[in-house]
Parts: structure tokens; C-alpha cells; sequence
């Protein structure tokens, strides 16, 4: 199917405002102490609105919101990873070792349109720092207290010279609390499934994945590759001029859309690879915690003699033109995408298909895109991530779970209602076509590092079904 026609079914794209779960809330319904018999109605039907939301019935995704200082880390975490990304290759090096963070992406591949910045996250120097309670059951989550964290400095005050300095300690700081929200979720889950498969599994595991993950502008597309080329004075100023000229077009075209779009239904774009930072995909970990991203706007182009680059200085937070967070969604049972809404303090919660599995489908696994704002060339985008995982030695079993369902329809040979591939629209076709199904990825009695191996192959192995994405 050509562009165009994909085009027009994801520019109808609706938008998904996601289902809020208040902090407070999360910590009443993870916590094992009794409840007063007022408050029991209330909690059991957020309880049911939960399993709903992350089940096969709902979007497989809901947000957290009044976390205590998840504005103050946000703001000092993310533009760090556009800083990072546009650093010369040495420094950059230097600093990533001096933090212990690495790199899932390669980040000497000029032409790369996501730089990421990752580290483990161990559960055990996550939970130390709380506070421990007397007279605890036998749950894990005993150990677990809110977020703990000094309310009394509230204000991002790094400076250009030390701007890197806290890196490692905000990456942590930040990813902790994550993990907290992660397995707080698990529990409630777990709560409703009955037993504590989740939290279990997560814990088994011992560490998460964090990533710091920036998403290119048009703009640091060029960056990228100047920083790269060691050219003459010359060639750089007139490198320095033309980029001038294309930011201030650029700038010009992008003032007149901030006028125009109004509409939510105008965020969509064809899903050819050109217009997708992140192509379509299922995370297959339990659970992923994904900060509400940021977005930067390019406003000027210096030149750094010094350090050979052209950097680019911009607004700390732009608020995206459409007021969407780029996040894409997938929803079978209503055979169409939408685009996710959330507010800019709250955290997503997206089920991951380990999930999906060991809850044998009382969850529902969340396939989704990241897209580039459409005549925003010069918009970047800035998260932070935290994957929550089954240990790797975890193993996957069938019983009582239908491992033939995906985009057709979650479990619809046991409840005769699914849509067939025929049901499809052509948008949906096609991202059906790059999404390798789960049935060919997991056997019965694979470990979870085994399902991993085999996941990324089908996505982008040599014959991968997204091995050109």
C-alpha cells in the first residue's frame, strides 16, 4: 500500500486521554494494612478501573499523577539527553564512563535518529534508603515507601560548567522512583490476578533497564554530522551560514503551524519511516514507566570553535504546538490508532508483553509508535524510560494463556468476537505487516532471555521484518 493512503487513516488518528491514577491513590491500593470500611467501595472500583484500563478490553496503558519532585527531576534529567546526544564522540565518552551510563543505540552512526543513554537500575539499592515498617505481612511491598526526596530544593540551578555533574544521581534518583510506581502497579495487579506473579518476577530479576533517550530534530540530524567532519574555518562558516538560512525557514514555516493547528485529529502523519522516530512495536518486558516527555524547540545556531560543533541553544520545555505527546497507540478492539494525551508532571504505565503472559491475558500488552510532529522540523523530544523485566532465566508457559492474538484481537478465539486481519484498515494492514507476531516469537518452556533473543531478530535481524527501519 503506498504512503498516501496510510496517510489519510492515521491523520484521522483520534486521541487517547489517558485514565489518571493519583499517587495518593496508588499507595492505598499497593499497601496490605486494612482499609476503613468507608473507604472500601472506593478502592475496589479504582481497582477495577485499573484492570480494565490494562486489560485486554482497554489501552493497556494508564498515568500516575501528584508524584512528590517528579517535576524537579524531570526538568533537571531530560534536556541532559539532547546535551549528551550533540557532544562531541570523546567527551561524550568521557563523561557517559564518568556517570557509568552506556549506549543501546551506536551512537558514532551519524544518520541516527534517537540517541540513548542507558544504565541498570538495581532493586536492591532502589529499596535500601526506605524506611522499613514493623509489623509488615509476608509482601514484598512492605519495603516499599513513597517517594522520599527534599522538598526543599525545588529550583534546576546546574550551570553550563557543571551541567553533567548530578548526571548519575538524577538518572538514579529519578529511575527509582520509577521502579516504585512499576511495582506498586505489579501489586495491585497481582492484588486482582490473585497470587504475586508480577511483583515476584520483577524482583527475581533484580535490576531494570533506565534510558535517557533523546529524539533528533531535523536540525540535530545536522549537528550530528557536522560534529563529525573535521572541516577547514572556511567550509565551517559556510556551513554556520547555511544552517542559519534553514533555521530561520524553518522557524518562519513552523510560527505559521503553531497558528494553524488547533485540531487534535491534525497530528497524524504517514507511517513511513521518515515520519516515525520509533517504529511500531510491542516492548516485551513486563512493565515500561515512561516520563511525560519533553519537547525542545531550536532558537538559535552558535558556533563553538573550541569544541569543533555547532550547538544549538533552546527553550528548556516547549510545549508541543499540539499539546500531544507523539505517543502512538494500536487498539485492536477498536481497530484504530490514537494518539496519547497526558499532563507534562505525570508518568505512563505501559503493560509490556511479559505481562500479558504471565498474567495468562488478564493484561494486555500496548502496541505503539513514537511519531514526529508534522512541520515541526526543529522540535526535539526527551524521555526517560525505565523497563521493568522478568529475571532472564524466567520461564514462559502456555497454560491457560492463547499466545495466537496480537492486533487481531486479544483472545478472540476464546470470545468469538475478534477482528480478523480482513477487518483491518489499510493503516492497520500495514503496521500488521512490520509487527511480528507473538505466536512466532515465544514457544512453550522459552526463558525470557531466549523470547528477548528471538523478539529482536524478527524486529531487526538480517531478515527482520524492520531490519531497514
Amino acid at each position: 500500500m503506498g504512503d498516501g493512503r496510510q496517510k489519510k487513516d492515521m491523520e484521522a488518528a483520534g486521541v487517547l486521554e489517558l485514565y489518571e491514577l493519583h499517587y495518593s491513590d496508588l499507595l492505598l491500593l499497593s499497601s496490605t494494612s486494612p482499609l476503613p470500611e468507608e473507604g472500601e467501595e472506593r478502592v475496589e472500583r479504582i481497582k477495577k478501573t485499573i484492570m480494565e484500563t490494562l486489560g485486554p478490553t482497554g489501552p493497556g496503558l494508564l498515568s500516575i499523577t501528584g508524584v512528590p519532585k517528579a517535576s524537579i527531576l524531570r526538568q533537571r534529567l531530560l534536556p541532559l539527553a539532547r546535551k549528551l546526544a550533540l557532544l562531541d564522540h570523546d567527551r561524550r565518552k568521557h563523561i557517559l564512563k564518568e556517570h557509568n551510563l552506556g549506549s543501546d543505540v551506536p551512537l558514532k552512526n551519524p544518520d541516527r535518529n534517537v540517541s540513548s543513554f542507558a544504565m541498570q537500575l538495581k532493586y536492591a539499592q532502589a529499596l535500601e534508603s526506605a524506611v522499613v515498617k514493623t509489623n509488615n505481612g509476608p509482601r514484598c511491598n512492605s519495603n516499599l515507601e513513597p517517594a522520599h526526596m527534599d522538598d526543599n530544593n525545588n529550583e534546576v540551578t546546574d550551570s553550563p560548567e557543571n551541567e553533567f555533574e548530578n548526571l548519575a544521581d538524577t538518572f538514579r534518583e529519578l529511575g527509582y522512583c520509577m521502579m516504585e510506581l512499576g511495582l506498586r502497579v505489579a501489586q495491585i495487579c497481582d492484588m486482582a490476578i490473585g497470587g504475586q506473579e508480577l511483583e515476584r518476577s520483577l524482583l527475581e530479576s533484580g535490576t531494570a533497564k533506565g534510558r535517557l533517550i533523546h529524539y533528533h530534530s531535523v536540525l540535530d540530524n545536522l549537528l550530528v554530522k557536522a560534529s563529525g567532519r573535521r572541516k577547514g574555518s572556511t567550509k565551517k562558516q559556510a556551513y554556520c551560514e547555511k544552517n542559519q538560512v534553514l533555521l530561520s525557514r524553518s522557524e518562519q514555516k513552523q510560527s505559521k503551524c503553531c497558528n494553524l493547528i488547533t485540531n487534535g485529529n491534525e497530528v497524524g502523519s504517514s507511517g513511513n519511516k521518515g515520519n516515525l522516530w520509533q517504529q511500531w512495536h510491542y516492548d516485551y518486558g513486563i512493565f515500561t514507566v515512561l516520563t511525560a516527555p519533553m519537547f525542545l524547540m531550536s532558537s538559535q545556531l552558535t558556533e563553538n570553535t573550541a569544541t569543533d560543533q555547532f550547538p544549538v541553544s533552546c527553550d528548556q520545555d516547549c510545549a508541543c504546538p499540539t499539546g500531544h505527546s507523539y505517543l502512538q497507540i494500536f487498539d485492536a478492539n477498536k481497530n484504530d490508532a490514537f494518539m496519547v494525551k497526558t499532563s507534562s508532571e505525570s508518568f505512563i504505565i505501559q503493560v509490556g508483553e511479559s505481562a500479558d503472559i504471565l498474567s495468562r491475558g488478564k493484561l494486555s500488552s500496548t502496541l505503539h509508535c513514537v511519531r514526529r510532529p508534522p512541520y515541526f522540523e526543529n522540535l526535539s523530544r526527551e524521555t526517560f524510560a525505565v523497563f521493568l523485566q522478568p529475571a532472564w532465566s524466567k520461564t514462559f508457559s502456555f497454560s491457560d494463556y492463547n499466545v495466537h492474538h496480537g492486533m487481531s484481537g486479544h483472545h478472540s478465539s476464546n470470545e468469538g468476537n475478534g477482528h480478523t486481519e480482513l477487518d483491518f484498515n489499510e493503516a492497520a494492514q500495514d503496521i500488521h505487516k512490520i509487527v511480528p507476531p507473538l505466536s512466532s516469537r515465544l514457544k512453550d518452556g522459552m526463558t525470557f532471555a531466549e523470547f528477548s533473543r528471538e523478539t529482536t531478530k524478527q524486529y531487526y535481524g538480517g531478515s527482520g521484518l524492520q531490519s531497514n527501519s
